[in-house]
């Protein structure tokens, strides 16, 4: 019998039991065929495991289990216990039903209790369910089944496009109708408006009890029927929401007034308030779905920076194709006036671009043959030839827009705090209304009608809309702010961390500095220059480092030797050998590691590196020292006003460098930057990150290159150069589209002006509900009036949000 299939059919039973379910899970960390068979022998040992195959070119686990004994949980995390990974996949719905913080956060609650869900943050304003699952457990028809059990719609957000437009185009749908009604309910509701604004003139409009039955049934139970289908349906979950307040609240006075007229002709009916209420409510949400279509402007903005079409030359003819059918190395035809429609390098034409919504830089940029160009700029007076490098999901305007996206659809830490008290808020407000209804009606024989209008009162008056739009709309205004002017925010936790920084660490080389260095000195110790220089680049031709380009560019016209066995040394420098000779090139530390004396050449090394320059030794195994190359690196014409406003605004700033000390003292002192640390290893960067931060600083660590990567994830806040590596941009919480370094201070400011924001939105959402509710139960307010104080209170949160679009930085 043929080994393999022996193995297989004994590992997978070919009649599992009926109740068996099986399981397919992806397994990342396995490097050979004993990595497999440790995670088959210890799923083997799980209770209620009745067969496990692990296939290592797959990496995938098959598991059949009894659900009775073991859950599919508990199957991924015995395999993280071995010591291997099972991915997490995420999975965005579209939420339909929401109308206040206690519906969000009861959906967030049924999406948690589906087996393998791990996260489930539920954003009101964007109406989206960010779901981080657990590979091989729940799909994507159990997280609808939980949410539409909980009495919402859901639907799966697959093409982030595609869902855009369709969600544009209902919202418009809905917003027409919302209109229609609010109008219908206003024309309605007139007579009683009327009729309320005479009373308090002392006359009286005759208005028939008849007629009045007939509007506020149609008001009530037309108009007002977007209120009883999610107030239903959160009785049938066991919970309640705003609507539930409101329909509770209306149809009290309804019903009251319907007894009056029925079985007390003649007494006091309060068609009014019922009408009026919903009237006002239905207005205010209307005006709440306006401004908050308004907080999504940005990613609307970025979107519609995309071309749909784009000229490429394809057997010496120019054609227009769909953007999307542009492939990696098509050149693009791009004519005056028009948007690029990929990102690539141009290898034909020059011009100027105006890439000011993608980077936030307002002045056209020059751009000739070979430079890169990011679709969605605009092309100047020139035409060009562009050869495409990134095209769709992994173009620079993709990634802004799925990074804004992701942003917007976090969660900020205070937003904890805000679904704690949403989540008993309406419990609380209907155990008021109804001691409301007790205390006023027991106090004496007459006064039940009044206790009752008190108690609509406090039912209506109670606003939780206020509570759940208050972070989200604040966080969606400001990341698409920032966005707007080159600053991208990764998630709403670094937003708020931001505005708590108090230490700033700069690394040196592409931050403060340029990051493009050229030689500025070359001293044989023997020899001639040239041949140093020569055998310098010959050695640096496995080289990425930017010293090590710099190099390479000033031997650009010498015929280089041939190199082997190279070896990078991260922060020190390189060996390799350079036809015959084994060449040591880096700093003091690595010659003293490789028994090379640097005193003979001491003096013009500390000349040089009191010039700011970075001096970098070549010395050769067996035969000493060879010399030196100097290298500069200008510093940004901004860096001292980036650190200046900096410490204007109480921040402190630290430049992180490997270079020598005397080179960063160098660079530091004109920039005013007092704390330098110096001839830090890559991999001790993030030391000196988590010792700033034992000490009681919020740090913020600015940097641009690969090194940087593990010091970005040390600190509160990583903010990475957008010119720099994709591993930094990240690794980061915040990215700054321009390597401008004042655009650290703006990134800050943004996260103050958004964190404000928020603060101020949660204040005066607790206040009027403070202030509101004893009022109400007071009899200070009337339900027509607290209708209108309900809905005007979520209107003046979202708008007070968008008035971050105001905020401008101020290096612009």
């Amino acid at each position: 019998m043929n080994i393999v299939a022996a193995s297989a059919k004994a590992a997978v039973p070919s009649r599992p039991d009926p109740h068996t379910r099986h399981l397919s899970l992806p397994v990342r960390g396995m490097t050979c065929a004993s990595c497999s068979s440790r995670i088959e022998r210890v799923l083997g040992k799980l209770p209620g495991v009745e067969a496990a195959a692990v296939n290592l070119a797959t990496e995938q686990a098959d598991v059949d289990f009894d659900p009775a004994r073991v859950s599919a949980t508990d199957v991924a995390a015995a395999i993280e216990k071995a010591g291997f990974t099972v991915p997490s996949r995420t999975i965005e719905l579209a939420i339909e039903g929401m109308t206040c913080a206690t519906c969000s956060g009861r959906v967030e609650k049924v999406l948690n209790k589906v087996a393998g869900v791990e996260a489930a943050p539920v954003n009101l304003a964007t109406e989206r369910a960010t779901i981080e699952l657990r590979a091989g457990t729940a799909g994507i028809a159990d997280l609808i089944a939980a949410v539409e059990k909980a009495g919402f719609g859901a639907r799966a957000v697959l093409d982030e496009d595609a869902e855009a437009a369709q969600e544009e185009a209902e919202a418009a749908r809905r917003a027409r109708l919302d209109m229609l009604t609010v109008a219908a309910a206003v024309v309605l509701s007139l007579p009683f408006f009327i009729d309320m604004l005479l009373m308090w003139t002392g006359t009286h409009m005759p208005f028939p009890p008849l007629l009045q039955l007939v509007l506020a049934t149609i008001v009530q139970f037309g108009a007002g029927a977007r209120f009883y289908r999610p107030a239903f349906a959160a009785l049938r979950a066991g919970t309640g929401n705003m609507d539930l307040l409101v329909v509770l609240g209306t149809t009290a006075a309804y019903g009251l007034s319907l007894f009056h007229l029925i079985a007390q002709p003649g007494a006091h009916l309060y068609f009014e308030a019922s009408t009026a209420v919903i009237t006002l409510v239905l207005l205010g949400k209307w005006l709440e779905a306006r401004a908050k279509r308004s907080t999504t402007a940005a990613i609307h903005a970025l979107m519609k920076l995309r071309p749909e079409t784009a000229r490429v030359l394809r057997e010496n003819r120019e054609i227009e194709v769909p953007v999307s059918a542009v492939d990696t190395g098509d050149v693009v035809v791009v004519r005056p006036g028009e948007r690029l429609p990929v990102d690539g390098i141009i290898t034909d034409g020059a011009t100027q671009v105006d890439e000011s919504l993608l980077t936030g830089e307002s002045l056209p940029v020059n751009k000739a043959a070979g430079d890169r160009v990011t679709g969605g700029a605009i092309n100047g007076d020139g035409l060009l030839l562009v050869r495409a490098t990134t095209v769709g999901a992994e173009s620079m305007l993709a990634r802004i827009i799925r990074r804004v996206r992701d942003a917007q659809a976090t969660k900020a830490p205070v937003q904890k705090l805000v679904d704690r008290i949403a989540a008993v808020f309406v419990p609380a407000v209907v155990a008021v209304a109804l001691l409301t209804l007790l205390g006023w009606g027991l106090s004496g024989a007459a006064i039940w009608k009044a206790a009752l209008i008190n108690a609509v009162t406090v039912l209506v008056i109670a606003c939780p809309c206020a509570l759940g739009l208050a972070t989200p709309t604040a966080i969606m205004v400001g990341t698409g702010t920032a966005a707007r002017h080159g600053i991208l925010i990764k998630d709403a936790e670094a937003l708020e961390l931001a505005h708590r920084i108090d230490t700033v660490v700069f690394d040196k080389t592409g931050t403060l500095t340029e990051g493009q260095p050229t030689v500025r000195d070359v001293i044989a110790v023997e020899g001639s220059e040239t041949d140093l220089l020569r055998l310098a680049a010959s050695a640096q031709q496995g080289s990425e480092h930017p010293l090590g380009r710099a190099v390479l560019a000033q031997a650009r016209e010498l015929e280089l030797l041939p190199v082997s066995d190279f070896t990078a040394l991260p922060g020190r420098g390189l060996r390799a050998d350079v036809g015959e000779r084994r060449l040591i090139i880096g700093n003091r530390r690595l010659m003293a590691d490789g028994g090379i004396d640097t005193s003979v050449q001491e003096n013009h090394a500390g000349d040089l590196e009191r010039s700011g320059n970075t001096v970098v030794w070549i010395g050769e195994e067996g035969a000493g020292l060879l010399g030196l190359i100097a290298l500069g690196d200008a510093v940004k014409a901004t860096a001292g006003a980036a650190v200046r406003r900096l410490a204007e605004a109480g921040i402190e700033t630290v430049m992180l460098s490997g270079d020598n000390r005397r080179t960063a003292d160098t660079v530091a002192q004109p920039l005013a930057i007092e704390r330098v640390i110096a001839e830090v290893l890559p991999e001790d960067k993030a030391a000196e990150i988590a010792a700033l931060r034992r000490d009681g600083h919020v740090v913020a660590m600015v940097g641009d290159g690969v090194n940087d990567a593990p010091a970005l994830a040390a600190a509160d806040v990583g903010i990475a150069m957008g010119t720099g590596t994709d591993v930094a941009m990240h690794t980061a919480g915040i990215t700054l589209m321009r390597g401008a370094p004042e655009l650290v201070a703006d990134a800050i400011s943004a996260s103050r002006a958004t964190y404000n924001k928020i603060r101020q939105n949660l204040f005066w959402a607790f206040i009027y509900n403070l202030i509101a509710i004893p009022l109400a139960v007071s009899g200070q307010l009337s339900p027509v009036v607290a209708g209108a104080a309900m809905a005007l209170s979520s209107v003046s949160v979202v708008s007070n949000s968008l008035l971050l679009r105001r905020w401008r930085p101020s290096s612009d």
